[in-house]
Order: structure tokens, then C-alpha cells, then sequence
């Protein structure tokens, strides 16, 4: 599971140029604060305690930039009671910047990345809990959402992504369209015919 979630940052740093994000969220897995070390941190020499022996190895420190903030949920039966956000990175008024620049929220919360895995689970059967359709090959799985991921992202008209024209009525768009990658929705059997380039 680490490897993966190193890889997962690692990927996004790549595909963002090293830019970094104004805030991270995140709920409480405890690999993600060394993952976000090993990814964007500083390294920071350390000084030597005493005269003798060796100096110690430097340290990663996170930039001055970096600000990331946890959900800490509180259940009873199974049910959430209350809601807590631990600051990791960064200081309270960067937080608050950060929150207040934001044009999706005002409140440090997981409910986008929630709601997309829900979303997932829902539209690709293999990814759903308890249930007799996962995967019994990789390369499958693989194959098989990268068709969900794609097909949600140009094919879907999501409802609160539409636009008022300039006569008035609302254009449907796609996550793809939002993101200026596309000036359509795609029909099914478009996305299915486009020729993908093979990477070398």
C-alpha cells in the first residue's frame, strides 16, 4: 500500500511539474506526511551532538509552502459523531489563506475524493466492496478502469458543471470540457475509436 501511495504523489508531481498544490487533504493514513516528505521536503543537514563520531544524515523538512491538514472522524456504531482537523504542515494562517482562496470550500474536508470513489465503484463493478465481480487479473483491472476513468471524465455531462451561453441556455460539459481538454461531450462511440498513441 505505500508503494503505492508514493507512487501516486510521485505521478502527480511529475504530470504538475513540481508545482505545488496550496493545500493537501487528506484523512489520518499515516504514510501520507513522510510521503509528501520524500516527494516535495527539504533536505536539511543536521548538526553533530558532541565532538566524536560520525554526523548525522540530513533530515527532509517540509518547505515553507507545503500545508496539509487531516480529517480526524469520530464514529459511535459505526456512525460519524464529530469531525476534527489536525493541521501537519504548514501554520494556521496559511491554512486559512488557503481555504479562503479556494473556489470549491471553505472547510478542510475529503467529501471530493469521497465522492469520486463512490462515483467509481459505481460505474466499474470490479472496484465495488464485497461483491463477486473483482478482478481476477490485473492487466484487466487495469485495462478496465482506465475505460471507467476516461469515460467519466469525456463522456459524462455532469449536471453542476454546466454553463450558461451567451443566449441564455446551459451547455452541458464534461469534467474534460471544464478543464478546457476538450470542446464536447463524446459519445460513446467516439471514445471507443480513438486511436490511442502506443508509448515507447
Amino acid at each position: 500500500m505505500l508503494s503505492n501511495q508514493h507512487a501516486l504523489i510521485e505521478d502527480f508531481k511529475a504530470r504538475t511539474n513540481g508545482r505545488m498544490p496550496e493545500l493537501w487533504t487528506s484523512d489520518e493514513r499515516n504514510c501520507y506526511p513522510g510521503v509528501l516528505l520524500k516527494n516535495y521536503g527539504i533536505s536539511t543537514p543536521q548538526e553533530r551532538q558532541g565532538t566524536r563520531g560520525r554526523f548525522p544524515n540530513p533530515i527532509l523538512t517540509p518547505p515553507p509552502d507545503l500545508v496539509y491538514a487531516t480529517v480526524h472522524k469520530q464514529r459511535q456504531k459505526g456512525r460519524v459523531i464529530d469531525i476534527e482537523i489536525r493541521q501537519i504542515f504548514g501554520t494556521p494562517p496559511q491554512l486559512q489563506e488557503a481555504l479562503t482562496r479556494s473556489s470549491v470550500s471553505r472547510h478542510v474536508n475529503t467529501a471530493f475524493v469521497e465522492r469520486f470513489n463512490g462515483t467509481t465503484r459505481h460505474r466499474n463493478s470490479r472496484q465495488a466492496r464485497k461483491t463477486y465481480a473483482f478482478s481476477k487479473d490485473w492487466d484487466c483491472h487495469e485495462d478496465q478502469a482506465f475505460l471507467t476513468l476516461v469515460g467519466y471524465n469525456f463522456c459524462w455531462a455532469v449536471r453542476t458543471l454546466g454553463v450558461l451561453n451567451s443566449d441564455g441556455r446551459r451547455q452541458k460539459r464534461s469534467p474534460a470540457m471544464a478543464q478546457g481538454i476538450t470542446d464536447h461531450v463524446w459519445t460513446v462511440k467516439e471514445f471507443l475509436r480513438y486511436q490511442i498513441p502506443m508509448r515507447k
